[in-house]
């Protein structure tokens, strides 16, 4: 029997008949060698950053360094889910229970009732400002405002686009927002007013409500901005219709705003309402509407965590009141060389404007202070001079090291 022959190779016919072509198998070795990333390794997370400065901000504005500490060691891998809390999902269970614990934290903070719901929102106080006119009113009714500031200016300008009565009761801008009204001495509220608007604490020119006035009509309620003195100590909830926050000054990074309204007070939006501006549909969907500012969200809940670890807002209070008071000794024991002129009785504990004598040398100041550290003093630009914002976050140090500059600055320069 003969064996079958091989089968010709698929190049023979293409070589000449007088070759003879023995086939070879080789087998081909491939080894693969991955060369892993190497990543820089992260700073221990006990240890505080040499190379960090005092940021006197007004916003964004210093967060804790245990909190920026704690999202650092979660930013790859939150709790074991295999995920960065940036690319969970907002409907997902790791996220809820973020935020969940987030508004329980908040709740038990400020002791909000039960009857307020807690909102976790976006587009900064200064969409509030639309918003608060658009839900709690309709376009015939009436509504008061107290200027004490700029924020309160344009939140009064805001709202006479979707209410025809804005009433200004007092404007404190002939006298440069140094001040905020006696609440018995000649301020009118109109008596069908459905709510009396306060910015709580004028960030740009350092004036702070140590108290509230209350609403004429029986049935109007208090709104108030509470932006840059939010969680900066305790508050009465049940005082108040509507407060609003943007996070970005005391609670965590911009991009989230929060809400705090009474529940009766949502759900009679005006019909040109937008849908992300309206309360009923964010407080029926638990502030998952639309993609939250997710990461944001959980800056905060690891803010309000921190703030409940120092004894809640009455510890909080106490501490701020310590460096307010320490860095306004500073300014009113300089002989004049520095001011505030902010009426002593409503001074900041946030926000701590201030001027120097010799205004040519308020450039010198700002330079040699950022040299030592110590940054974001310049004030705002519509006011001029310098600004120290003192949020929860500053530590005592920090006020303590603006002192010490501000004196030996004086020394030199007097």
């Amino acid at each position: 029997m003969t064996a079958a022959a091989a089968p010709a190779s698929p190049i023979t016919h293409l070589l000449s008949p007088h070759l003879h072509i023995q086939p070879r198998l080789h087998r081909l070795h491939i080894t693969c060698t991955a060369t892993p990333t190497r990543l820089h390794a992260p700073p221990p997370l006990t240890a505080a950053t040499s190379d960090r400065v005092f940021n006197f901000a007004a916003g964004p504005a210093v967060l804790p360094e245990s909190v920026l500490l704690r999202a650092q060691s979660d930013l790859l891998n939150w709790h074991g889910s295999g995920l960065s809390v940036m690319e969970m999902s907002h409907r997902g269970k790791e996220f809820t229970s973020i935020i969940d614990k987030a508004e329980s934290d908040l709740r038990t903070l400020l002791s909000i009732p039960d009857d307020y719901y807690v909102l976790f929102l976006q587009g900064g106080a200064t969409t509030q400002f639309s918003s608060v006119p658009l839900n709690l009113c309709f376009p015939d009714d009436t509504v008061d405002y107290l200027v004490t500031g700029s924020w309160g200016d344009k939140a009064a300008k805001e709202a006479k686009k979707y209410v025809k009565g804005v009433n200004v009761i007092w404007n404190g801008k002939s006298e440069n927002y140094v001040r905020v009204p006696e609440f018995d001495d000649g301020l009118v509220q109109d008596s069908d007013a459905k709510y009396l608007h306060i910015c709580a604490n004028e960030t740009i020119y350092g004036v702070e409500f140590k108290d509230y006035p209350e609403p004429k009509n029986e049935g109007g309620v208090l709104v108030a901005d509470m932006s840059s003195n939010f969680c900066s100590k305790p508050v009465d909830v049940g005082k108040f219709g509507l407060i609003y926050a943007g996070a970005q000054k005391n609670i965590g990074p911009a991009g989230v705003t929060m809400v705090i309204v009474r529940k009766d007070l949502v759900g009679n939006a005006q019909g040109i309402t937008p849908v992300m501006l309206d309360y009923k549909i964010h407080a029926e969907n638990k502030s998952l509407y639309n993609t939250p500012p997710c990461f944001g969200v959980y800056m905060c809940g690891l803010v309000f965590e921190h703030l409940l670890e120092q004894g809640g807002l009455v510890e909080v209070e106490k501490k701020n009141k310590r460096k307010a008071e320490l860095l306004y000794d500073a300014i009113d024991g300089s002989e004049g060389f520095y001011r505030c002129p902010v009426e002593k009785s409503v001074r900041s504990l946030m926000n701590v404007p201030f001027t120097l004598e010799r205004s040519e040398l308020e450039a010198l100041f700002i330079k040699e202070a950022a040299n030592e550290k110590m940054v974001a003093l310049k004030g705002h630009r519509s006011v001029g001079g310098m600004r120290a914002s003192i949020y929860n976050a500053m530590p005592y140090a920090g006020v303590e090291k603006l002192v010490g500059f501000m004196k030996d600055f004086q020394a030199r320069h007097a």
